[in-house]
């Protein structure tokens, strides 16, 4: 053994300590799966910015109705959807398994429920468009439809993700309770 600075035991270099170095795979899955949620978590927010500024300027009428339309019923009750994530990135500092559960389950009622709904509220409007070629609400330009069943595909994917990876996360720190408990 070595001491900081001083001459090193006889026969080694001070490398074959190197494998006690090693982080347990469950924190390294922990902090790889943050990361990844967080990501996913700051993609949402952009999304609900997104339909939030949609909103206020349809409300609003900062635009012509024609440019920029009324929102559809569905994007009322996603504006609740930015709770889960708060309570996922709350989660994270303390690894506080009750709070990722919450969010995992408030993602279902208030992320996932409303795209479900939206994606069903949309769908004459989606088939009248698909038939006839007619499109009653614009955005920009852009059939109103089209764009937000853009949105819907694009933020469930992300809420499905986040949901996978959620569940990933638990399943590591579930790991690495039993292991605290059987010491």
């Amino acid at each position: 053994m070595a001491s900081r600075g001083g001459p090193r035991a006889a026969g080694t270099d001070g490398s074959d300590f190197q494998h006690r170095e090693r982080v347990a795979s469950h924190y390294q899955m922990s902090v790889t799966l943050k990361s990844e949620i967080k990501k996913l978590i700051y993609t949402h927010v952009g999304i609900w910015l997104l339909l939030l500024a949609q909103m206020c300027v349809g409300h609003f009428k900062l635009l012509p109705h024609d440019q920029v339309a009324m929102p559809y019923q569905w994007e009322y009750p996603y504006l609740l959807s930015i709770l889960p994530s708060l309570l996922g990135l709350l989660s994270f500092p303390r690894n506080n398994i009750s709070y990722l559960v919450l969010s995992m389950i408030s993602t279902g009622l208030f992320s996932v429920a409303p795209l479900i709904y939206g994606a069903m509220e949309m769908f004459p409007m989606a088939q009248q468009l698909y038939r006839h070629g007619k499109a009653y609400r614009f955005i920009f330009g852009f059939s109103a439809v089209s764009v937000m069943y853009l949105v819907v595909v694009v933020a469930a994917q992300v809420h499905g993700w986040q949901l996978y990876y959620s569940k990933k996360l638990l399943d590591s720190w579930f790991t690495s309770t039993q292991e605290k408990k059987k010491k």
